[in-house]
């Protein structure tokens, strides 16, 4: 109910903020690389990046399908096969990211042949892949709370904890690389119990205050743990939307393969700008989100008259994000990957400045 235009706003911003705050984890860990470890280093995490948007598509993709059912069934108040889906989103997103956690420890090595990753960062980019394949559990766990709670209408939450987990991972980083002097395995780490701290603590306050349990079920029947007739439901729109990214991710691979031949200060340069236009098209696809579950909940409410505006409204904020984006990137392009790496490293800072324009 309310303003379309008003209501996406103040639903999106927040939703806006917490994407600023996600992308520190990888930007901190490279700035802080680039600046206080190496150039090599900076590369190392580079090469490693395509693959770990692999598994960033996959929760983001997931959580999109869960946000968008439990959506439609907040806006319906069919609130006890609401709260099914819940739990069976929970009890998914964590067998899914039990299963891609051996597989891409069995496969980090391999993936990083395959890609022809330069013998002079190969080691470090292991490590940091390895570490960060360790902390999957936590990045699923917050993205389906994250698709919970902003299906119910609330995207500060959120945002708090992420907010919370993103200046740790700063301390984090700069502890571990600067004082214990861990290199890049300490930038992983750092990202690894941020990702703890973020994932973990909103599950706590997601089942210490029982946020779902306090809205009334609309029969006396209990919600399941577990319902394959939700999975299918959430899968119809979870796997569209992974394998979306997924091929974006894949294509990456394939790009970053021919990166990786022209050695690891091209492969700094190139995966500063690709960073920053990550974070740009997240802010897009996060916009995207925010009209999906306005839209689903709208479905549910048989509403469907506000659908429309709601869409055209996603639009006008998209294009308004877009501009400023635009603008930095062909002005300004040089001065921020150089925020990655030393001035002494040109060859980083013109490949950056060439990729973002």
């Amino acid at each position: 109910s309310g303003r379309t235009f008003s209501v996406l706003l103040k639903f999106s911003l927040p939703m806006l903020l917490s994407v600023a705050f996600q992308q520190l984890y990888n930007i901190v860990d490279s700035v802080i690389a680039g600046n206080f470890v190496s150039d090599m280093a900076l590369g190392a995490i580079g090469a490693s990046y395509p693959v770990t948007m692999i598994f960033m598509a996959v929760a983001t993709g997931g959580s999109v399908g869960a946000s968008v059912v439990v959506a439609r069934l907040f806006g319906s108040k069919n609130y006890t096969y609401m709260k099914t889906a819940i739990n069976t989103a929970l009890v998914s997103f964590a067998a899914i990211a039990g299963v891609l956690t051996v597989i891409g420890c069995a496969l980090c090595s391999p993936m990083l042949t395959l890609l022809g990753t330069p013998d002079d960062i190969f080691a470090d980019s292991d490590i940091y892949l390895r570490v960060y394949v360790l902390g999957l559990l936590f990045l699923f766990i917050y993205n389906a709370c994250n698709g919970i709670f902003t299906a119910l209408g609330d995207s500060k939450t959120p945002l708090f904890f992420l907010i919370a987990s993103s200046l740790g991972n700063i301390g984090l980083d700069l502890l571990f690389v600067l004082v214990f002097h861990w290199g890049i395995a300490g930038a992983a780490w750092a990202t690894v119990i941020a990702q703890y701290m973020s994932g973990v603590g909103i599950l706590w306050f997601f089942l210490l205050l029982r946020r779902v349990g306090k809205i009334q079920s609309d029969s006396p029947e209990k919600p399941k743990m577990f319902s394959s007739d939700a999975l299918k439901q959430i899968s119809r729109i979870s796997v569209p939307s992974i394998l979306q990214s997924s091929f974006v991710s894949v294509g990456n691979l394939f790009v970053q393969s021919l990166v990786n031949s022209f050695g690891s200060s091209v492969i700094g340069g190139y995966a500063s700008a690709i960073k920053l236009n990550t974070f740009a098209i997240t802010c897009f696809s996060t916009l995207s989100n925010s009209v999906s579950s306005f839209c689903a909940q709208n479905i549910g409410a048989d509403k469907t008259d506000r659908i429309k505006t709601g869409v055209k409204s996603g639009m006008l904020m998209c294009l308004v994000i877009a501009i400023p984006f635009v603008v930095c990137f062909l002005l300004f392009g040089g001065t921020l990957v150089n925020l990655f790496a030393t001035q002494a490293n040109a060859e980083i800072i013109a490949t950056g400045s060439k990729v973002l324009t």
